[in-house]
């Protein structure tokens, strides 16, 4: 794949440089065909650090990391042939036990979005300004990119100084103060070098190794996450894809998927750093042999991470900061463009805060639409370029990563709650996420998929919410401690309103209870409340009914007396009952009463005194105790076999086949009896 070919989903109008030939540097080519080697424990255990250079067109980026290096980034026919670089280069240097991955970008103003390919995951940026030509727009533009992604240590290079006066050195010097006044590069070291004669390259190295010291380890909180910068196919390996591990670790046979498309894929090799290992570590440029994939279809900023583990989202909960000196305001229902670990996505630009609109230099709160799928985390950086012309305009932080569209009598609380997690800890972070759940709750799956944290550092942190009191654990379905209080409330209002409703019901049907209030909650959630309210003694579940504790049915005198002549006629019936109107009539209950007097039958069918045998077959309990003792005593009578059929049972329960039928069947749901063909066993 070229990785200057316009991205599909982009649909970038920009110059595409033609294909690169299979010209692969000649120690990846060695790493992926001696398979055997492996490095010294020394190698593995160097500290490592990517630097990237920044800076305008011909400010001589790519000499001053061959003059370091010996090796040339530049490596496309069109780089060579034009004397600029286009895409990304790569380089890499020791210097004692420090490891340094450079990433060579182009400066020119048409390339800015490889630029940013390779502008994340750098640990200590070059800011390469020529003394001949000083602070030019791209070193503006490139300055800005890498403070907005979040740098936080770098240095600034003077170059070319062969090519100007040594009286025109302070003045260059000076514009560069000025540039980066007030900056994390104010203060930094300022060296001036001359690739072409090598001077200052000693201390330029000596700078490095101190400001490697300064570089924070990467943090091992989070899975394996590798955004793709290039990609391409070695004859008799395949795909071979390249980038810096962000986060995580990945080993040679690990089973990967390619987000956004999900595609799985095997780690059949890897290198790292010029070496073949077994293992690649956070904060090293890595090159993986995939399996599993062409690479056609792979594109620069898919991401490599662990199977199952991520989700791509199209909708994004952010907080954005504004360049001062962005061409015009970012206003709601904008175009943009999102660049975001290599990849770029056009996005719609929804402003939460009052008014609308973002004017230059301000910062605020935003959310961004998608025009096509991305992987992202929370805490992850990005940039924001204007649709057209493409200009940096903002750059900003993933607060949610997979947020729903806000509506506008929400925003108050919206916005208060985006607050929270821009100064969240790890701790309150998952309970906001918790929280904006509402009902629905948030698996360990999806906690995982928002945060990118493995399992260890999502489980210590969830332990520490749950003790907090923030998050409630519902076998596995976390929901915020209020939430779950408000849900326990739902469901005593509920039951307290069918009992008076229905004074004569025990209580809530179960299932109804559930479809009534906590349709859209997990089934996890339902039963977690319940059991919560069974233990504070609020509830009693009794079989499929629900009640208050306090809730005893208390009949009337004339209830009482009609729900006595309801089972004296169903006594009497004996196994031939009667239909519910005949029941009612035969009970002396009008007309109309009888949607009452079903009620009052319900208690009896509740209490076991009738049962239900089929449909409105209601039978008498005492009736089919001496159904059954008969039965048994049949059966005792006609050992070994113990069986009987149909006929015969008729004249043993002195019924028709109306009655008969509906009575097998349900000695045999009730394991008295087992059919055997045209018989009935009589079990023991």
């Amino acid at each position: 794949m070229n990785p200057c070919s316009p991205n599909r989903r982009g649909k970038f109008n920009e110059e595409i440089v033609p294909r690169a030939e299979n010209r692969i540097l000649k120690s990846q080519v060695r790493l992926f065909r001696n398979r055997e080697q492996i490095p010294t424990p020394d190698t593995l255990n160097m500290h490592s650090i990517i630097v990237g250079t920044a800076g305008h067109i011909d400010h001589g980026k790519s000499a001053l990391v061959r003059a370091l290096t010996g090796i040339d980034p530049d490596r496309l026919p069109e780089e060579k042939r034009r004397g600029i670089t286009i895409d990304l280069g790569f380089a890499d240097l020791e210097i004692g036990d420090l490891h340094i991955g450079f990433v060579d970008v182009p400066g020119h103003e048409r390339f800015v979005k490889n630029m940013l390919a390779g502008a994340h995951g750098v640990d200590v940026v070059a800011l390469v300004i020529a003394a001949d030509e000083g602070v030019m727009p791209q070193t503006r533009e490139h300055f800005d990119i890498c403070r907005l992604l979040g740098v936080q240590t770098g240095l600034v290079v003077i170059t070319k100084t062969d090519l100007v006066e040594e009286e025109l050195i302070p003045l260059v010097r000076a514009e560069a103060q000025e540039l980066v006044a007030g900056s994390f590069l104010e203060g930094a070291p300022m060296l001036t070098v001359s690739a072409k004669t090598g001077a200052g390259l000693d201390e330029l190295k000596n700078s490095l190794q101190e400001l490697a010291g300064q570089v924070p380890a990467r943090s091992s909180d989070s899975v394996s996450r590798l955004p793709v910068d290039r990609a391409f196919t070695m004859k008799g390996f395949g795909a071979i894809v390249t980038g810096t591990l962000v986060t995580g670790e990945i080993t040679e046979g690990a089973e990967l998927q390619l987000f956004p498309t999900l595609t799985r894929v095997r780690a059949r090799g890897l290198q790292v750093h010029g070496t073949t290992v077994r293992q690649a570590k956070a904060g090293q440029r890595t090159a993986l042999n995939l399996g599993g994939v062409d690479t056609t279809m792979i594109e620069r900023g898919m991401v490599l991470a662990p199977v199952g583990r991520l989700r791509a989202t199209q909708i994004i909960d952010v907080h954005l900061s504004v360049l001062p000196n962005a061409a015009r305001a970012l206003r709601s229902r904008a175009r943009v463009r999102l660049h975001l670990h290599g990849a770029e996505v056009l996005a719609r630009i929804q402003v939460l805060t009052d008014g609308g609109q973002l004017a230059p230099g301000d910062s605020g709160l935003v959310q961004l639409r998608l025009e096509a799928p991305v992987m992202t985390v929370a805490g992850e950086r990005f940039i924001i370029r204007s649709y057209s012309p493409s200009q940096t305009a903002a750059g900003g932080l993933v607060l949610d990563p997979f947020a729903v569209k806000h509506r506008g009598r929400d925003l108050a609380q919206i916005r208060q709650r985006l607050e929270r997690l821009m100064v969240a800890n790890s701790a309150e972070r998952v309970s906001l996420f918790v929280e904006s759940s509402e009902n629905h709750g948030q698996r360990f799956a999806d906690l995982a998929a928002r945060t990118g944290w493995n399992d260890a550092t999502l489980s210590q942190t969830l332990i520490q919410a749950k003790q907090s009191g923030a998050v409630v654990d519902c076998e596995g379905v976390f929901v915020s401690s209020e939430t779950f209080q408000l849900l326990k409330q739902a469901a005593v209002d509920e039951v307290t309103e069918q009992h008076q409703r229905e004074p004569l019901a025990r209580g809530a049907a179960r299932e109804t209870l559930r479809e009534r209030r906590f349709a859209h909650t997990p089934p996890e959630v339902f039963r977690a409340v319940l059991l919560a309210l069974e233990r504070e003694g609020a509830l009693v579940s009794e079989r499929d009914v629900v009640r208050t504790h306090s809730h005893r049915v208390e009949l009337s005198a004339a209830d009482a007396e009609m729900r006595d002549r309801l089972a004296q006629v169903y006594e009497q019936a004996d196994l031939e009952p009667p239909s519910l109107d005949e029941a009612m009539d035969a009970a002396q209950v009008s007309s109309p009463q009888k949607n009452h007097g079903r009620k009052v039958l319900q208690l009896l069918i509740e209490g076991q005194t009738l049962i239900r045998v089929q449909g409105e077959f209601f039978f008498h309990r005492k009736a089919l105790d001496k159904l059954v003792a008969r039965l048994k005593e049949f059966g005792d009578q006609h050992e070994p076999g113990r069986t009987i059929d149909v006929a015969t049972f008729k004249d043993l329960a002195g019924v028709s086949r109306k009655y008969a039928i509906p009575l097998l069947e349900f000695l045999d749901r009730e394991r008295i009896t087992r059919r055997e063909g045209d018989h009935r066993a009589i079990l023991k």
